[in-house]
């Protein structure tokens, strides 16, 4: 993987391609970072810097031998563990060698992969991955023969942090002192699980969650989308480039929750006596809809009713609205206010408890509506 092909992290970029040019390449490290945060990106990106024969100041070539090698993950210098366990009662002591395929043709598709991602890939069902004695054991073995063909002999650890503690205590010597040009990276989303003497043996390379500015250009890049609403996504992904990814591919169920909203919404602040009977209709249509889409749908009320309180109180860099729900709220805004936020909040709360207990959607709907009816008015001067 380029740098160039990493997500943001700029500064980081620059940190690390100095570091390497300068031979600063402390041979155990340690790439923390959240989830989405792109630490095993930068730890993919900087093993093929490492490995690069013609790296340029800021990036390795893409072109050598080394990089199309690197770049499928099939570079014989290049190792990796990861978290497994075994899917059937025949596999005895599984190690990360018996998932390698799987995990390069999901690691290729997705640098930003996440441990439930990879756990539903290997098909372990509910079971916990961890790293043990027999895959310390194959690292051990792995390390002790010559590189191949790299400048380095490449150890890529993802989730050390699932490492059990009898399996940490063996790599520890090799770690400490590894044979000449070995580099262990290891990347994990908590030091809190990692044992201290292991932390104590690497240099910690800390991921800060992604500048929204990057997660917007990148959602504008990915999925065409424009750039006010790209910009209210990467607001709410918080650094992530997993969260905005999965906010953004919500975008068709979201238009719908914001259509059944906006609906519900127009005919609870609407005063002509028709539009009850239109109201109870539009609940009724809801009650149709699946259990999961009706706790997924009074999540998002709740979202807009906080979205429009605070545009209320006009503290708008506080406000995560963009495209139809800004010009929406623009109008509705003033009738969420301090007399009545609470009580909405509480309403929604109690249907979302009675759909999660399946209560009687129709019921639960049409008395939500008539509620609504009675508390969303304008605050009076």
């Amino acid at each position: 993987m380029l740098f160039s092909e990493v997500i943001g992290q700029e500064k980081l970029k620059l940190k690390l391609t100095h570091a390497a040019r300068e031979g600063r390449v402390s041979h155990a490290q340690l790439f923390l970072g959240k989830e989405g945060s792109g630490n095993m990106a930068l730890a993919l990106a900087y093993a093929q810097y490492a490995m690069c024969e013609n790296p340029s100041e800021t990036d390795a070539c893409g072109a050598c031998s080394a990089c199309i090698k690197m770049h499928k993950l099939a570079h014989p210098d290049l190792h990796f563990a990861f978290p497994v366990n075994s899917s059937k009662p025949s596999e005895r002591n599984p190690v990360s060698d018996m998932f390698l395929e799987t995990w390069r043709q999901m690691l290729q598709q997705n640098p930003y992969i996440t441990e439930q991602a990879w756990y539903e890939g290997i098909s372990i069902n509910n079971k916990q991955g961890n790293i043990s004695t027999h895959e310390a054991d194959a690292i051990m073995r792995k390390l002790s023969l010559k590189a191949f063909e790299g400048k380095f002999k490449v150890m890529l650890m993802w989730l050390p942090e699932r490492m059990n503690a009898t399996a940490a205590n063996k790599l520890l010597k090799l770690i400490e002192e590894p044979p000449a040009q070995t580099l262990f990276l290891f990347v994990a989303a908590s030091s809190g699980q990692m044992l201290k003497t292991i932390l104590s043996r690497t240099q910690l390379v800390s991921v800060p969650p992604v500048h929204s500015d990057a997660l917007a250009a990148m959602l504008v890049r990915e999925l065409g989308l424009p750039q006010g609403e790209a910009n209210a996504l990467a607001h709410l992904a918080n650094g992530s480039v997993v969260e905005a990814r999965r906010i953004a591919g919500q975008s068709d169920e979201k238009r719908d929750y914001f259509d059944h909203f906006a609906a519900l919404m127009r005919l609870s602040y609407a005063s002509r006596a028709e539009n009850v009977i239109q109201l109870v209709q539009q609940a009724e249509k809801i009650a149709t809809l699946g259990r999961e889409w009706q706790k997924n749908f009074l999540l998002y009320a709740q979202r807009m009713m906080r979205e429009n309180f605070i545009m209320n109180r006009q503290v708008s860099e506080a406000v995560y609205l963009a495209g139809e729900e800004a010009d929406f709220s623009a109008k509705f805004s003033p009738f969420i206010n301090p007399s009545n936020i609470f009580r909405l909040y509480e309403e929604l709360n109690l249907a979302l408890q009675h759909v999660g207990q399946n209560g009687n959607a129709k019921i639960i709907f049409t008395d939500l509506a008539l509620k609504l009816v009675k508390l969303i008015v304008p605050l009076k001067a």
